[in-house]
Formats: C-alpha cells, sequence, structure tokens
C-alpha cells in the first residue's frame, strides 16, 4: 500500500488505507465533533466511527466510511439532496430529460478547491491537489505571521530553513512565505506547524509528535498566533456554511497526513533523536549519530 501511495500522492482512499490510528482519531473528531454528532451526520455512522476510536482500531470499510463522509460534508447540504434526487430518478422518465445532469458525487480534490476558495487561496483549477493544499497551509501561516513576536518568526523562518533572519518584519517573512513551494522536509514541517495548532485550537490538544525537539519546541512557540488564525477560520465559517466547520480542518489534517507520509517514504529517522535524514545519508544531520544499516 505504502508503495502505491508513493506512486499516486494525491490519491485519498490510499492516503487512509496507509494512515495511522491517532491521525484517523483526529479526523474522526472533527466529523462527529469529538463524538457529539452533527445534524447532518447519521446517528449510526457517528456512532460507528466513535466505536473505532474507542477501540483504536479502523477496519478498511472504516476508514473508506471517513473518506465517503468527508466528502458529503465536502458538498453544501442543496447540492447533495439534488444529487441523491437526480440519481433515484429512472433513466428516460420526464424529470430525467428535464433535469440537468450532476455527478454522482463529487471529488477531494474538488472539496480541497472548495475550501482553498473559501479561505481566498489563489489557485489554478489545473493545480495539483499538492499544489492546493501548499498554498492553504501558506496562506494560514502567512495570516499568522503578522500576530507573531520577532522570537516567534525568527523561529518559524529558522524551522523553514530560510537563514537570513534579518527579514523578521511581518510584511517580508509574510512575503517568503507566500512565496513558491518550499518542498521536501520543510513543506513537512510546515504542514506539521499548522495542522498541530488547528487541533489543539479545535480539539484541545494537539497532535502526537514523534518529531525530533527542535521541531517539539517550534511547533509549541507558533500554537498560540496560529491558533488566533484559526478562531478567526471558524468565524467565517459560521457565516458561511456549517459543513466548513468539518471541512476545513479536516483539509489541512489531511494535507499533513499527505506530506508525512510522503516524508516517511522518502527519508529515515534517526534513532537518537528522531529527526529524519536522506536515505543516502549515513550520520544524522541534527545530532551526528551514525544512522541504523548505514
Amino acid at each position: 500500500m505504502t508503495n502505491n501511495f508513493s506512486k499516486h500522492p494525491g490519491n485519498l482512499s490510499l492516503l487512509l488505507a496507509q494512515a495511522d490510528i491517532a491521525d484517523l482519531d483526529i479526523l474522526v473528531d472533527y466529523i462527529t465533533d469529538s463524538g457529539k454528532g452533527r445534524i447532518s451526520l447519521n446517528d449510526d455512522v457517528c456512532e460507528r466511527l466513535v466505536k473505532c476510536k474507542e477501540r483504536g482500531a479502523y477496519t478498511e470499510l472504516d476508514r473508506n466510511l471517513i473518506r465517503k463522509e468527508l466528502l458529503e460534508f465536502g458538498g453544501n447540504t442543496l447540492t447533495n439532496v439534488y444529487r441523491d434526487v437526480r440519481s433515484s430518478i429512472a433513466v428516460g422518465s420526464l424529470l430525467d430529460r428535464i433535469l440537468p445532469d450532476v455527478d454522482t458525487a463529487i471529488t477531494y480534490d474538488e472539496v480541497v478547491k472548495d475550501v482553498a476558495s473559501h479561505l481566498n487561496v489563489p489557485f489554478s483549477n489545473d493545480d495539483d491537489i499538492l499544489i492546493v493544499e501548499d498554498g492553504l497551509l501558506r496562506k494560514i501561516l502567512r495570516n499568522s505571521f503578522e500576530k507573531m513576536s520577532a522570537e516567534e518568526r525568527a523561529a518559524i523562518l529558522k524551522e523553514l530553513n530560510v537563514t537570513d533572519l534579518s527579514m523578521l518584519g511581518p510584511a517580508a517573512g509574510a512575503a517568503l512565505i507566500a512565496a513558491g513551494r518550499m518542498g521536501g522536509f520543510t513543506t513537512y514541517k510546515l504542514a506539521l506547524i499548522v495542522a498541530n495548532a488547528v487541533s489543539k485550537a479545535l480539539l484541545g490538544r494537539g497532535l502526537p509528535l514523534a518529531v525530533n525537539a527542535t521541531v517539539a519546541r517550534t511547533v509549541g512557540v507558533l500554537l498560540g498566533p496560529i491558533g488566533w488564525v484559526v478562531t478567526g477560520l471558524w468565524t467565517l465559517a459560521d457565516m458561511a456554511s456549517p459543513a466548513y466547520r468539518v471541512t476545513v480542518p479536516c483539509v489541512i489534517h489531511i494535507a499533513y497526513m499527505r506530506q508525512k507520509a510522503i516524508m516517511e517514504a522518502n527519508t529515515i529517522a534517526c534513532s537518537a533523536c528522531g529527526a529524519r535524514n536522506e536515505f543516502k545519508a549515513r550520520f544524522c544531520s541534527d545530532c551526528g549519530q551514525a544512522l541504523q544499516g548505514k
């Protein structure tokens, strides 16, 4: 499954199939409102997903159910109702000839781009999903940047491999974050920082961090500034559609899960400090420890 994901990193089903239990638990909390349920969520589905979280196990069907429910939330209520009604009409009937066709289900790409549009993230319709997710993460971090202290800005720029710390001004730093894609482990750290802050702000707990101490410290420092921006996102969600209270955090968390899976497939972890290194490296770039098997 990992090999298949490496060949198709934009595929949501492959990503969920290999996802860690802890990451699925967070998606379930977003979908079920931490088990309290939602008006547009079937009670049986809510109960099933909550039980998965309680027992710490998800079957293939359960993982597919998470995907299905996320796509359901991705379409607005009126659109989903129309899709259901349209698909139930007999082929060749009068209504079938009158009513316009519609796809029977939306794709995850559509969900991501809908969230990006909602948050005013620029993208092209033909952009790959990883590019749109990257832009979404950058937008949240960029909006948080102006709320950071000079020390916080220095920490985030250093963590994102910006060596010229003279660029500590909000405008310069925000522009740099908004610039082209960073790629590699830096993109993973960007996703980790944002997703952790979203989880902390909405669920009261951050991600289970299996990262080296330096990254963990940076993540902790930036919870406040990013959390303030996240709170603002939920004000926008309340004014728009309740579905965004599910799709926005889920899309952010899945962007993190995707970068995590890509990073794990292409790097090796140091047994001493947890830092990720290229497969060809013989010694850890952070602590100098010899990498196992090298």
